[in-house]
């Protein structure tokens, strides 16, 4: 009889610690996911700033080739 007690508990035990771990994983789950989504939606409102912010710029050749001159000065 007390084996088939320990036996019992032993099932019961083992299943509640199995349906607690698996609340756990679910919820770390979720965290997980909605963090990753989170920072996407995040990345690319960033993205689409700097895009904003490239497109506005008055006139980028002139900037890429006042860089350019520079760097040719200095290797003179």
């Amino acid at each position: 009889m007390m084996r088939t007690r320990l036996l019992w508990f032993g099932v019961g035990f083992t299943a509640s610690a199995a349906v607690v771990s698996h609340f756990i994983w679910k919820d770390l789950w979720v965290d997980r996911h909605a963090l990753s989504s989170h920072i996407t939606h995040q990345f690319d409102a960033l993205q689409t700033r700097i895009s904003n912010l490239e497109s506005s710029l008055p006139n980028q050749n002139s900037v890429s080739n006042h860089d350019q001159d520079l760097h040719r000065n200095r290797n003179c």
